[in-house]
């Protein structure tokens, strides 16, 4: 199975923006895995913002 391109992008950009982790660790990353990271720091993100 494949996604768009947009989408591996905009995790990508999100993970590593938050965590600094270097391009081909991220790619390296599974989709489901890559997702769980974007739920987790947006989770975090609103546990911070108090929501």
């Amino acid at each position: 199975m494949t996604y768009a391109a947009d989408e591996l992008y905009d995790e990508v950009a999100y993970i590593a923006y938050h965590f600094h982790w270097p391009l081909d660790t991220l790619l390296d990353l599974e989709h489901p895995e890559r997702r769980r990271y974007v739920q987790q720091i947006t989770r975090l993100n609103q546990l911070a913002a108090g929501r």
